[in-house]
């Protein structure tokens, strides 16, 4: 059996925004070793119109570092893709806690997070005493840093062991995950199941292996020239290909031929600085 208390396992370098990185000037990744965080990023918008947030199953934290009008704001995973008001010319630095991670220093119930924005100096305490430290911070490591210092006690929120396991698994398998398999490996109901792992991320399990599903395939598209549409909705566990051709779209809120078509054009891969 998995150690439940163990990190999370992560099947990307970063959980995908693509839209993000499609819309700014300049888009960069900084890996994070912490259990609790995916990433941090920092980026500049080039263009407000078209911005979506595609479902990740992430929480991020987003400054916006404005010399006039500096805010923070915490936002709860979309269930698809939906709009995101940022503007353009503005400088942010981001960070995107790991799927299904509830940060502790917040004054807000998952449930209540999920396709939703919250001023973050409202909701916790903690984040007023470094918010104009951050957005003043001259570097993107700056930030990283003073974040790290002051909120890396506080990250981890209070994910239970069940809800542990069933994110280990679902990023395992990608997303391509039953039940079943649950109740046989933590011994739990479907029901408990269910109602721990709703309580503790504000999604349904369904909904989250959903998602990790979606990211898989952004995954996929992103890095795969040739790819076989048919062949990836078996490989990601979807029983037909039009079925994963209407939720992908409903997700990203384009399809995978296009969606893979505007990528290369664009040269995705390309525009994401790795420090």
């Amino acid at each position: 059996m998995l150690n439940p208390c163990s990190p999370p396992l992560r099947q990307h370098t970063a959980y995908e925004q693509p839209w993000f990185v499609l819309n700014s000037s300049r888009y960069a990744v900084v890996p994070c070793e912490h259990p609790a965080i995916s990433h941090f990023y920092a980026f500049d918008v080039a263009h407000s119109a078209d911005l979506l947030a595609v479902p990740d199953g992430c929480v991020d934290i987003v400054f916006d570092c404005d010399a006039t009008r500096p805010s923070v704001k915490i936002c709860g995973t979309p269930l698809q893709a939906q709009r995101v008001e940022l503007l353009q010319g503005h400088h942010y630095f981001g960070v995107r806690f790991a799927p299904g991670v509830i940060p502790g220093f917040i004054n807000v119930m998952a449930e209540d997070l999920t396709e939703q924005e919250w001023d973050l100096l409202q909701v916790s305490a903690f984040a007023q005493s470094i918010f104009e430290n951050i957005v003043n911070a001259p570097l993107l490591q700056d930030q990283i840093k003073l974040f790290n210092d002051y909120m890396g006690p506080r990250l981890m929120g209070r994910t239970s062991k069940l809800t542990a396991i069933v994110i280990q698994q679902a990023l395992a398998h990608r997303g391509d995950l039953r039940i079943q398999h649950l109740e046989d490996l933590s011994g739990y109901t479907s029901r408990t199941i269910h109602r721990q792992f709703s309580q503790d991320t504000g999604v349904s399990p369904k909904t989250f292996f959903r998602i990790i599903r979606c990211q898989a395939a952004l995954d996929t598209l992103n890095n795969q020239r040739d790819v076989s549409f048919s062949d990836l909705a078996l490989d990601l566990g979807f029983s037909d290909q039009s079925h994963f051709l209407r939720d992908f779209k409903k997700l990203v809120s384009t399809t995978p031929c296009e969606y893979q078509r505007k990528m290369l054009q664009s040269a995705y891969n390309e525009r994401i600085r790795f420090a």
